[in-house]
Protein backbone atom coordinates (compact mmCIF):
# COMPACT_ATOMS: atom_id res chain seq x y z
CA UNK A 1 0.00 0.00 0.00
CA UNK A 2 1.18 3.52 -0.77
CA UNK A 3 -0.27 6.72 0.68
CA UNK A 4 0.17 10.26 -0.58
CA UNK A 5 -0.95 13.22 1.51
CA UNK A 6 -1.85 16.33 -0.46
CA UNK A 7 -3.15 19.65 0.84
CA UNK A 8 -6.86 18.81 0.71
CA UNK A 9 -6.98 15.03 0.31
CA UNK A 10 -5.09 11.79 0.75
CA UNK A 11 -4.62 9.12 -1.90
CA UNK A 12 -4.02 5.47 -0.96
CA UNK A 13 -3.30 2.72 -3.44
CA UNK A 14 -4.17 -0.75 -2.16
CA UNK A 15 -3.31 -3.14 -4.95
CA UNK A 16 -5.62 -2.20 -7.82
CA UNK A 17 -7.84 0.07 -5.67
CA UNK A 18 -7.31 3.81 -5.25
CA UNK A 19 -8.92 5.33 -2.14
CA UNK A 20 -9.35 9.10 -2.30
CA UNK A 21 -10.18 10.72 1.04
CA UNK A 22 -11.30 14.33 1.23
CA UNK A 23 -9.16 15.51 4.13
CA UNK A 24 -10.71 18.70 5.47
CA UNK A 25 -12.51 17.38 8.58
CA UNK A 26 -12.32 20.73 10.40
CA UNK A 27 -14.41 22.18 7.56
CA UNK A 28 -16.64 19.09 7.39
CA UNK A 29 -14.83 18.15 4.17
CA UNK A 30 -16.34 21.11 2.35
CA UNK A 31 -14.49 22.18 -0.78
CA UNK A 32 -13.42 25.37 -2.53
CA UNK A 33 -11.86 25.96 -5.95
CA UNK A 34 -8.31 25.05 -4.92
CA UNK A 35 -9.55 21.73 -3.52
CA UNK A 36 -11.56 21.10 -6.70
CA UNK A 37 -8.42 21.55 -8.78
CA UNK A 38 -6.35 19.27 -6.56
CA UNK A 39 -8.97 16.52 -6.66
CA UNK A 40 -9.39 16.89 -10.41
CA UNK A 41 -5.70 16.11 -10.78
CA UNK A 42 -6.06 13.09 -8.52
CA UNK A 43 -8.84 11.69 -10.72
CA UNK A 44 -6.76 12.38 -13.83
CA UNK A 45 -3.94 10.31 -12.33
CA UNK A 46 -6.35 7.51 -11.39
CA UNK A 47 -7.80 7.32 -14.88
CA UNK A 48 -4.38 7.28 -16.56
CA UNK A 49 -2.83 4.61 -14.29
CA UNK A 50 -3.36 1.18 -15.91
CA UNK A 51 -2.60 -0.54 -12.60
CA UNK A 52 -5.57 1.12 -10.85
CA UNK A 53 -8.91 -0.51 -11.62
CA UNK A 54 -11.39 0.71 -8.97
CA UNK A 55 -11.73 4.06 -7.20
CA UNK A 56 -13.25 4.72 -3.78
CA UNK A 57 -14.14 8.24 -2.62
CA UNK A 58 -14.76 8.99 1.06
CA UNK A 59 -14.35 11.74 3.66
CA UNK A 60 -12.05 12.09 6.64
CA UNK A 61 -13.53 11.73 10.13
CA UNK A 62 -16.83 10.20 11.16
CA UNK A 63 -19.22 13.12 10.68
CA UNK A 64 -19.10 14.27 7.08
CA UNK A 65 -18.57 12.72 3.68
CA UNK A 66 -18.62 16.28 2.38
CA UNK A 67 -20.58 19.35 3.45
CA UNK A 68 -20.39 20.61 -0.13
CA UNK A 69 -19.34 24.13 -0.99
CA UNK A 70 -17.04 25.83 1.53
CA UNK A 71 -19.53 28.62 2.23
CA UNK A 72 -17.14 30.59 4.42
CA UNK A 73 -14.50 30.65 1.68
CA UNK A 74 -17.20 31.62 -0.82
CA UNK A 75 -18.38 34.48 1.38
CA UNK A 76 -14.82 35.69 1.92
CA UNK A 77 -14.18 35.77 -1.83
CA UNK A 78 -17.15 38.06 -2.46
CA UNK A 79 -17.49 36.57 -5.97
CA UNK A 80 -19.22 33.76 -7.80
CA UNK A 81 -18.22 30.21 -6.93
CA UNK A 82 -15.99 29.02 -9.77
CA UNK A 83 -15.55 25.34 -10.63
CA UNK A 84 -13.30 23.48 -13.04
CA UNK A 85 -14.82 21.77 -16.07
CA UNK A 86 -14.64 18.51 -14.10
CA UNK A 87 -17.13 19.94 -11.61
CA UNK A 88 -17.39 19.95 -7.86
CA UNK A 89 -14.54 18.06 -6.27
CA UNK A 90 -13.03 17.70 -9.73
CA UNK A 91 -15.49 14.88 -10.32
CA UNK A 92 -19.20 15.73 -10.33
CA UNK A 93 -19.50 16.76 -13.99
CA UNK A 94 -16.80 14.72 -15.69
CA UNK A 95 -17.68 11.89 -18.01
CA UNK A 96 -14.19 10.76 -18.97
CA UNK A 97 -13.46 8.34 -16.11
CA UNK A 98 -13.93 4.88 -17.57
CA UNK A 99 -13.20 2.98 -14.34
CA UNK A 100 -15.82 2.26 -11.64
CA UNK A 101 -15.89 4.66 -8.68
CA UNK A 102 -17.53 3.86 -5.34
CA UNK A 103 -18.71 6.61 -2.99
CA UNK A 104 -18.22 5.46 0.62
CA UNK A 105 -20.56 7.95 2.29
CA UNK A 106 -19.38 7.80 5.89
CA UNK A 107 -21.31 10.85 7.11
CA UNK A 108 -23.61 13.55 5.81
CA UNK A 109 -23.42 14.46 2.11
CA UNK A 110 -24.78 17.93 1.52
CA UNK A 111 -24.94 19.96 -1.68
CA UNK A 112 -21.79 19.23 -3.64
CA UNK A 113 -21.15 16.25 -1.38
CA UNK A 114 -24.47 14.77 -2.49
CA UNK A 115 -23.51 15.52 -6.10
CA UNK A 116 -20.23 13.63 -5.66
CA UNK A 117 -22.20 10.59 -4.51
CA UNK A 118 -24.64 10.83 -7.42
CA UNK A 119 -21.76 11.11 -9.90
CA UNK A 120 -20.28 7.85 -8.58
CA UNK A 121 -21.22 4.43 -9.91
CA UNK A 122 -21.94 2.75 -6.58
CA UNK A 123 -22.99 4.47 -3.34
CA UNK A 124 -22.40 2.81 0.05
CA UNK A 125 -23.99 4.78 2.89
CA UNK A 126 -23.49 4.47 6.66
CA UNK A 127 -26.81 3.43 8.17
CA UNK A 128 -26.46 5.74 11.19
CA UNK A 129 -24.22 8.61 10.09
CA UNK A 130 -25.04 9.18 6.43
CA UNK A 131 -27.78 11.48 5.22
CA UNK A 132 -28.20 13.50 2.05
CA UNK A 133 -29.56 16.99 1.34
CA UNK A 134 -29.48 19.80 -1.17
CA UNK A 135 -29.44 22.97 0.91
CA UNK A 136 -28.19 25.35 -1.80
CA UNK A 137 -31.48 27.32 -2.17
CA UNK A 138 -31.23 28.21 1.53
CA UNK A 139 -27.98 30.02 0.67
CA UNK A 140 -29.20 31.76 -2.48
CA UNK A 141 -27.60 29.07 -4.66
CA UNK A 142 -28.80 26.07 -6.67
CA UNK A 143 -27.52 22.47 -7.05
CA UNK A 144 -26.22 22.91 -10.58
CA UNK A 145 -23.07 20.75 -10.41
CA UNK A 146 -25.09 17.56 -10.86
CA UNK A 147 -27.89 17.59 -8.30
CA UNK A 148 -30.61 19.08 -10.49
CA UNK A 149 -29.47 16.89 -13.38
CA UNK A 150 -28.72 13.48 -11.83
CA UNK A 151 -31.37 13.12 -9.14
CA UNK A 152 -34.55 13.42 -11.29
CA UNK A 153 -33.08 10.92 -13.75
CA UNK A 154 -32.33 8.44 -10.97
CA UNK A 155 -35.51 8.61 -8.87
CA UNK A 156 -38.11 10.48 -10.96
CA UNK A 157 -38.98 14.15 -11.11
CA UNK A 158 -41.61 14.41 -8.38
CA UNK A 159 -39.59 12.60 -5.72
CA UNK A 160 -36.47 14.52 -6.74
CA UNK A 161 -38.31 17.85 -6.51
CA UNK A 162 -39.34 16.96 -2.97
CA UNK A 163 -35.65 16.83 -2.10
CA UNK A 164 -34.29 19.60 -4.33
CA UNK A 165 -36.84 22.27 -3.41
CA UNK A 166 -37.01 21.70 0.35
CA UNK A 167 -33.45 21.01 1.49
CA UNK A 168 -34.78 18.19 3.65
CA UNK A 169 -32.53 15.44 4.98
CA UNK A 170 -32.76 12.02 3.34
CA UNK A 171 -31.45 9.23 5.62
CA UNK A 172 -29.35 6.41 4.18
CA UNK A 173 -32.19 3.87 4.28
CA UNK A 174 -34.56 6.21 2.44
CA UNK A 175 -31.85 6.82 -0.15
CA UNK A 176 -31.65 3.05 -0.63
CA UNK A 177 -35.44 2.79 -0.92
CA UNK A 178 -35.51 5.65 -3.45
CA UNK A 179 -32.75 3.99 -5.45
CA UNK A 180 -29.75 6.34 -5.39
CA UNK A 181 -27.97 4.36 -2.62
CA UNK A 182 -26.62 0.96 -3.65
CA UNK A 183 -26.14 -0.53 -0.19
CA UNK A 184 -26.44 0.53 3.46
CA UNK A 185 -23.44 -0.30 5.64
CA UNK A 186 -23.39 -0.90 9.41
CA UNK A 187 -22.33 2.11 11.44
CA UNK A 188 -18.63 2.82 11.05
CA UNK A 189 -18.16 0.11 8.40
CA UNK A 190 -18.74 2.12 5.23
CA UNK A 191 -15.20 1.98 3.88
CA UNK A 192 -14.95 -1.70 4.82
CA UNK A 193 -18.10 -2.48 2.84
CA UNK A 194 -16.85 -0.35 -0.08
CA UNK A 195 -13.68 -2.44 -0.14
CA UNK A 196 -15.83 -5.58 -0.25
CA UNK A 197 -17.70 -4.26 -3.29
CA UNK A 198 -14.37 -3.39 -4.91
CA UNK A 199 -13.18 -6.95 -4.30
CA UNK A 200 -16.33 -8.33 -5.93
CA UNK A 201 -15.77 -6.17 -8.98
CA UNK A 202 -12.10 -7.16 -9.26
CA UNK A 203 -13.17 -10.74 -9.88
CA UNK A 204 -14.10 -9.47 -13.34
CA UNK A 205 -11.76 -8.34 -16.11
CA UNK A 206 -10.89 -4.63 -15.82
CA UNK A 207 -11.63 -4.08 -19.51
CA UNK A 208 -15.07 -5.65 -19.03
CA UNK A 209 -15.78 -3.35 -16.09
CA UNK A 210 -14.84 -0.30 -18.13
CA UNK A 211 -16.90 -1.42 -21.12
CA UNK A 212 -19.92 -2.11 -18.93
CA UNK A 213 -19.67 1.19 -17.07
CA UNK A 214 -19.27 3.28 -20.20
CA UNK A 215 -22.11 1.53 -22.01
CA UNK A 216 -24.47 2.18 -19.11
CA UNK A 217 -23.38 5.78 -18.63
CA UNK A 218 -23.55 6.65 -22.33
CA UNK A 219 -27.05 5.22 -22.42
CA UNK A 220 -28.14 7.06 -19.28
CA UNK A 221 -26.26 10.29 -19.98
CA UNK A 222 -26.65 11.14 -23.66
CA UNK A 223 -25.32 14.20 -25.41
CA UNK A 224 -28.23 16.39 -24.36
CA UNK A 225 -27.69 15.45 -20.72
CA UNK A 226 -24.01 16.33 -20.91
CA UNK A 227 -24.87 19.68 -22.48
CA UNK A 228 -26.80 20.58 -19.31
CA UNK A 229 -23.45 21.22 -17.63
CA UNK A 230 -23.24 24.16 -17.22
CA UNK A 231 -26.75 25.54 -17.48
CA UNK A 232 -27.06 28.99 -19.07
CA UNK A 233 -30.80 29.43 -18.64
CA UNK A 234 -32.03 32.98 -17.95
CA UNK A 235 -33.25 31.92 -14.50
CA UNK A 236 -29.77 30.74 -13.55
CA UNK A 237 -28.17 34.00 -14.70
CA UNK A 238 -30.85 35.92 -12.80
CA UNK A 239 -30.00 33.97 -9.64
CA UNK A 240 -26.30 34.67 -10.05
CA UNK A 241 -26.93 38.39 -10.60
CA UNK A 242 -29.35 38.65 -7.68
CA UNK A 243 -28.24 40.25 -4.39
CA UNK A 244 -29.59 37.10 -2.74
CA UNK A 245 -26.75 35.15 -4.41
CA UNK A 246 -24.24 36.54 -1.92
CA UNK A 247 -26.69 37.28 0.89
CA UNK A 248 -27.14 33.59 1.67
CA UNK A 249 -23.45 32.83 2.07
CA UNK A 250 -22.80 36.08 3.93
CA UNK A 251 -25.61 35.28 6.37
CA UNK A 252 -24.13 31.85 6.97
CA UNK A 253 -20.66 33.29 7.58
CA UNK A 254 -22.12 35.91 9.93
CA UNK A 255 -24.28 33.32 11.72
CA UNK A 256 -27.58 35.11 11.10
CA UNK A 257 -30.76 34.34 9.17
CA UNK A 258 -30.64 35.52 5.55
CA UNK A 259 -32.75 38.51 4.53
CA UNK A 260 -33.97 37.75 1.05
CA UNK A 261 -34.70 40.61 -1.32
CA UNK A 262 -36.55 38.45 -3.80
CA UNK A 263 -34.67 40.16 -6.60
Amino acid sequence: MTKTTLEHCTVEREGHVTIVTINRPDAMNSLHYAADIELSGVWDDFESDPDQWIGILTGAGDKAFSAGNDVKAHAASGTRRVMPRSGFGGFSTRFDISKPVIAAVNGFAVGGGFELALASDIVIADEARAWFAFTEPRFGLAPLAGGAQYLPRFIGMQRAMGILLTGRRVPAQEGYDLGFVTAVAPEGKTLEVAREWAEMMMQSAPASLRATKQTVRRTMFDGEFVKSFPIDMPEVEAMRNSPDYLEGVLAFAEKRPPVWSGG
